[in-house]
C-alpha cells in the first residue's frame, strides 16, 4: 500500500518545526521528517532517512521548494531520483505534484531555466574579462575577486554533471576569473559567507 511520506526543514535550532508538521499531517502524511539544519549544509540525515523509507509508488511531500534543496540543481537531482524510485513528488505551498502532467512540466522548465542561468553567468564572466584585457589590464592577478565574481564562482563550484561528478575544477573556475587557484580556495573557503566547499576536501 502506498503512502504519503513528509519531509520538513528549520534552519535553525530557535525555529519551530511545528507548522510545517502540522501542513504535513493535514496532508495525509502519516510518516513526517524534519530535520533542524541550515540550507547550506550538504549533510541531510532526516532527509536521507525519508529517501530510504519510501518505497515505489510512495509520494514525498513538502511545503516549499526551498525546504528540500540547497539550490535548483539539487532539487532536479532530487526529483531525478525520486523518479528513477518512482516515487512521486508534491509541493503543497506551489502546488506542484509530479503525478500530473503539469507538475512534470515545471520540473523540465526548470531544468531548462537552470541551464540557461549557468550559461549566461559563463558568458557574462567571459566577456567582462575579454574587456577588461582590451582596456589593457592584461596578465597580473587581482588582489580579490568581486562579490559577483564569487557568487558566481561558488555557482560554478556546486555544478555537477550527469555523472555526479562536479562540471568545473578549481583551475578551470580561477582561468575564468583571470585568478589564481589560492584566491579561489581563499573564497570558497568554509568559513566564507555562503561556501559550499568542505573542510579538508580535495580537488
Amino acid at each position: 500500500m502506498s503512502e504519503r511520506i513528509g519531509y520538513g526543514r528549520v534552519s535553525t535550532r530557535d525555529q519551530s518545526p511545528d507548522s510545517q508538521r502540522d501542513a504535513l499531517e493535514a496532508a495525509g502524511c502519516a510518516k513526517v521528517f524534519i530535520e533542524k539544519a541550515s540550507g547550506r549544509l550538504d549533510r541531510r540525515p532526516e532527509l536521507d532517512k525519508a529517501l530510504e523509507y519510501a518505497r515505489a509508488g510512495d509520494t514525498f511531500v513538502i511545503t516549499r521548494l526551498s525546504r528540500a534543496a540547497r539550490n535548483l540543481r539539487h532539487l532536479l537531482e532530487l526529483a531525478d531520483l525520486l523518479r528513477e524510485r518512482e516515487i512521486e513528488l508534491e509541493v503543497l505551498k506551489q502546488g506542484i505534484d509530479t503525478k500530473s502532467p503539469t507538475g512534470r512540466l515545471v520540473f523540465h522548465l526548470f531544468g531548462a531555466i537552470d541551464e540557461f542561468q549557468r550559461e549566461l553567468i559563463v558568458e557574462g564572466t567571459r566577456e567582462g574579462l575579454a574587456a577588461a584585457r582590451a582596456r589593457g589590464r592584461k596578465g597580473g592577478r587581482p588582489a580579490a575577486m568581486t562579490e559577483l565574481q564569487v557568487i558566481q564562482a561558488r555557482r560554478m563550484y556546486d555544478e555537477r554533471g550527469d555523472d555526479g561528478k562536479r562540471a568545473y575544477t578549481v583551475q578551470q573556475i580561477a582561468e575564468t576569473f583571470g585568478v589564481g587557484r589560492a584566491t579561489v580556495y581563499r573564497h570558497l573557503a568554509p568559513e566564507s559567507p555562503g561556501a559550499s566547499r568542505q573542510q579538508g576536501e580535495r580537488v
